[in-house]
């Protein structure tokens, strides 16, 4: 007879020392660290996009409609982390079908959709134009292949029926897209504020139990959007410079593409720009997360004591060195100083993007390093290796599954919402 070997959820990565009550394991592992971290991408890329389309920002018009479908992109991505962290992720669709109103998660779900519907109907607005042009440029061809008829039948569906592109149609769909970029901007900020309230109402978490928490983690998810933002849109750019320097592709036939001067002008416009955005955010972010340190030292609760040695020793590495010396003081130091370029902001938004994930994982991971019984630590191993379903949905191969997702969904929007449409002029009848 051969005896089945049942294992407690976290006991695969959970290292006990000292005394640690039995049942206390490190349950919220790398998945629920990416969880806030993706939703705060998801946020801080449509908070970006809002710059031009509510605050009338006109040079960032090209990274805001790249910022967009990024987003768009990022929003199937929020919830992955959960379904691959649930034993059953069909589970999670109760949230949706079963909506509770006096339950967080329930909350979270309700706001997800209504998120997902206003990015979808502002792409739509913003798009509009986009798909006629495309569907009577391809009905317009005498030889259609067979590939071209399915994109026009696509595109045309894709109208909506709505194929009027004058200039007062399309006045509309402009003020139609602001409207809406100014409903999306409280509710990204919901979303994401969501995940901190979540942490923060846990009453039997010392680390977590903040009524900060909401307003951080929406400061520091601006940050992340806006900084993940600047580092693809230059990987981008790149992109598109050296096709344009190489005649690659559309650049090789159409003489209206822009030239390799102007794609450099227009980067360092709008770089330098979102960068400023950038700086502001970061200084709210770590103004408050300081604020709440301080907060906490200063009134000594009786689970201080603990909390002190998990913060100034045990985790002072990852919570100095790596949040704040590598991924905070120094980006602001490469964006505040003189000769600011392209390229040494963009390796500073790469920092910044490091500081927030490492902010996610010293709440979430730190947050469960020490005991109940305050008189013991847990250690949590990172899975490497994914030798089970488990160690790969609980380990770093599920965790750079969700991170190279968003670029893969990104890659086929961007066929159908172009993240860099050239306006085409509309001829009056």
């Amino acid at each position: 007879m051969v005896e089945q070997v049942m294992t407690v959820h976290g006991e695969l990565w959970t290292v006990k020392e000292l005394f640690v009550l039995p049942n206390e394991y490190v349950y919220w592992s790398i998945q629920i660290v990416m969880y806030p971290f993706m939703t705060g991408l998801v946020a801080g890329a449509f908070v970006l996009s809002s710059l031009y389309h509510v605050f009338g920002v006109k040079q960032l018009k090209e990274i805001a409609r790249f910022s967009l479908v990024f987003s768009f992109a990022l929003l199937p991505v929020a919830m992955m982390p959960l379904l691959l962290h649930l034993a059953q992720p069909f589970r999670g669709f109760h949230v949706l079908m079963t909506p509770h109103f006096t339950s967080a998660i329930s909350a979270f779900g309700i706001v997800f959709m209504a998120y997902a519907c206003i990015v979808a109907s502002e792409l739509w607005f913003e798009y509009r134009k986009h798909f006629v042009l495309t569907t009577q440029g391809l009905a317009a061809r005498s030889a259609r292949s067979g590939f071209d008829t399915l994109r026009m039948h696509f595109f045309k569906i894709l109208t909506l029926g709505a194929m009027d592109i004058s200039e007062e149609a399309v006045a509309k769909d402009h003020k139609a897209v602001k409207k809406l970029a100014m409903l999306g901007i409280p509710v990204a900020c919901f979303l994401h504020g969501y995940a901190g309230f979540i942490f923060g109402s846990v009453k039997a978490n010392a680390l977590w139990m903040t009524p900060l928490m909401p307003v951080i983690f929406i400061c520091s998810a601006v940050v992340s959007g806006i900084a993940l933002c600047i580092v693809c849109y230059v990987v981008t750019m790149e992109i598109r410079k050296f096709m344009a320097k190489r005649k690659i592709s559309r650049w090789a036939a159409d003489k209206t593409a822009p030239t390799v001067t102007e794609l450099n002008s227009a980067q360092q416009q709008e770089i330098g720009i979102v960068s400023n955005y950038l700086l502001y955010f970061m200084i709210a972010a770590l103004t408050l997360e300081i604020l709440d340190l301080i907060f906490r030292g200063y009134t000594q609760v009786k689970s201080w004591d603990i909390l002190r040695e998990v913060i100034m020793e045990r985790d002072f590495t990852k919570i100095f060195i790596m949040q704040y010396a590598i991924g905070n003081a120094l980006p602001f130091l490469m964006m505040v100083l003189p000769g600011r370029t392209v390229r040494r902001t963009t390796i500073a938004a790469c920092l910044v993007i490091f500081g927030v994930f490492m902010m996610r994982w010293n709440v979430v991971i730190g947050g469960q390093a020490f005991s109940l019984s305050f008189a013991g630590f847990m250690h949590y191993h990172l899975p490497i290796l994914p030798t089970t379903w488990e160690t790969f949905r609980e380990g770093l191969a599920g965790a750079l599954t969700v991170m190279a997702t968003p670029f893969v969904i990104f890659w086929f929007l961007n066929k159908i919402f172009p993240a860099f449409l050239e306006e085409r002029k509309i001829e009056k009848a």
